[in-house]
Formats: C-alpha cells, structure tokens, sequence
C-alpha cells in the first residue's frame, strides 16, 4: 500500500563537502512518514551524523533541500527546529545545574511556554522524578543519557533524532530506552536513530537506512528487506559423522561441521526454486541420512555487512 500523506521530512539531493574537499554526504534523498521510526546504520565516518547535523541546523548543506512539516530548515529556521529534538552522542548538560531546571530551560530555549505538567510528565516516563532536584554532576552515565532525552522532548517535538542514543550504556538502560521509543512511537513522534546496534535496529525500526561512505546505499522496509536480501540456510543434523562432501553434492555448495555430524544449505528465498527437495533426494540417493532439520533467516547484520562490502568494492572499482 503506498502512502500518499506529505512526509514529515524530505531530503532532496542532499551533499556536504568540506573546505579540505572532503565529501560527507553525496546526494542523500530520503522521505520519512509520521509516526515512523527509522535507523540509520553505517561505519564510522559513513556521514550519519553530519545528516542529522543538517537537519537539525547545526551544520549548513553544501547543496540540495531539507523540509520538515513542508517548511525549509534553512528558510524557516525557528519554526523546523521546534519541532526537532535531538539526542547527541556527546553528554552535554551543565554540572551545577538540577535535572528540573535544565529540562525546563530547555524547553523555554525553543519559546514554548512554561509547563511543569509537561516537564513531570517526561520525567517520570524516563525514571527521572525522584532525581529532579539532584545536581547533574551527582548522576550517573545512564541517567544523565535520561537526562538528555527528557532534555529533547521537553519542547514537545514531532521529530526526534537519537545520534547512537545507547553507546556506553549497559543492557537493562538499552531495553527501556527502547521501550521508551516504542511509547514515543505510538504517541506519533516519528523517530530517526543512528546505531551501532544492529539488533536494536532489527527489533524496533519501520524502515532500515545504510550509509556508507556519505551515500545513501538504500533504503527499505525492515522486512521487506530480509526477505530481499536474507538468505536462509537449512541445517540438517546428520545420523553419522560425514568425513567429507561427496562430490556428486558440490551443486548445493554445502558446509560440512567440523566434526562431520552437519550439513548447512544456504538458498535464495527470491529464486524460483530453492533446490532443497532435490538436495534432499539426492542425499537419501547417497546413503546420507539426517535425524532432525531446521532453518534459519540471515539476520540484518549480515546483510548490512555485505552491503557495505559490496559499495565499498563498487567505489574502488577494478585495480
């Protein structure tokens, strides 16, 4: 079913090239829908950040558009950056300053009225409300991540950017900030987040987006895209230990376990056929027999890896 609403945001033929020549974006488009969460995965340096730094106008583009609710980030620069929030990989807050008052300067910085119903209400979803009055210095790495959460929904924004949003933090503060996106989610913020995680982006994102080297390889639906591009593989676990592949079998490319009692078939789920029917009478053909089989899907990490792989390979072109 295709959308048809006005994106939320729209990026056109985005580029960013640096006084040294360097290019960090090249011609990034991209249309993000309401409500929808998207992750942005890519290495270091792939120009994730100098995306959301555009976006966000802390960073000018070098050419190309960015609209937020249909209005210029550049243009119309006080109306699109209240209804942004961001959360930055840096821990940026004021030491000496409480957790209330920090959150509610915040909020005040983008003009919007004083709301201590707002504040409290942020600071209880983030498990802040019994550190409101504490100085920030007092808290820990994981609270003051809370911190500048509830510093970024304090103006009450429509978008909102999480920059590697869980590095550094143990997995219990993970699981509820996630928790936290989904609720954001179903409220109707719509979330773009940069991670390193590759499981986080496989359990909670709409759309997947991976970058490499300032381009924009593609972007897709989550599991429209491991269906495209995750293989599956089918395990069968061997009645006897197997000392070899027979060569009549080298059509399927098996993987035999090193201790002879597996054999692993990768296939294409978009080919017309799979081939596993033929491998398997070709196996009770030979004497091969197995006692119990099962599949896997190819996870998005490994797709994200190949995909990288296969744009690196493309930019360097023959040697």
């Amino acid at each position: 079913m295709t959308n048809t609403a006005e994106p939320i945001l729209s990026i056109q033929n985005l580029c960013k090239t640096y006084s040294d020549g360097f290019e960090a974006l090249k011609d990034i488009s991209l249309d993000i829908s309401k409500g929808e969460i998207i992750a942005l995965l890519g290495p270091n340096g792939a120009g994730k950040t100098t995306l959301i730094s555009i976006i966000c106008g802390i960073t000018k583009p070098t050419s190309g558009s960015v609209t937020v609710c249909g209005s210029d980030i550049i243009k119309d620069f006080r109306e699109t950056r209240s209804i942004i929030g961001l959360v930055p990989q840096e821990l940026t807050t004021d030491s000496f300053e409480t957790v209330w008052s920090t959150v509610a300067f915040s909020r005040g910085l983008f003009g919007k009225p004083p709301n201590a119903q707002h504040i409290e209400k942020v600071l209880r979803e983030l498990s802040l409300w019994d550190k409101k009055d504490n100085m920030i210095m007092t808290l820990s790495g994981g609270m003051k991540r809370r911190l500048m959460i509830a510093k970024a929904l304090s103006h009450e924004p429509k978008i909102l950017f999480l920059d590697e949003p869980t590095a550094g933090v143990d997995v219990s503060l993970r699981q509820d900030m996630w928790e936290i996106v989904s609720e954001l989610k179903h409220s109707g913020v719509t979330i773009i987040l940069t991670t390193h995680y590759i499981d986080e982006a496989e359990e909670i994102a709409d759309r997947v987006g991976i970058i490499n080297d300032g381009v924009l390889i593609l972007v897709e639906q989550k599991q429209k895209l491991m269906r495209k591009l995750g293989k599956k593989q089918l395990i069968l676990e061997l009645n006897q230990s197997l000392p070899e592949i027979p060569d009549t079998l080298s059509q399927y490319q098996l993987e035999l376990s090193a201790d002879g009692m597996q054999l692993t078939y990768t296939f294409d789920t978009q080919a017309e056929g799979t081939g596993i029917t033929s491998l398997l009478d070709d196996l009770k053909q030979f004497g091969i027999a197995f006692r119990d089989l099962n599949t896997t899907q190819r996870s998005l990490e490994e797709i994200f890896v190949n995909l990288v792989s296969s744009s690196v390979a493309e930019q360097s072109g023959p040697q």
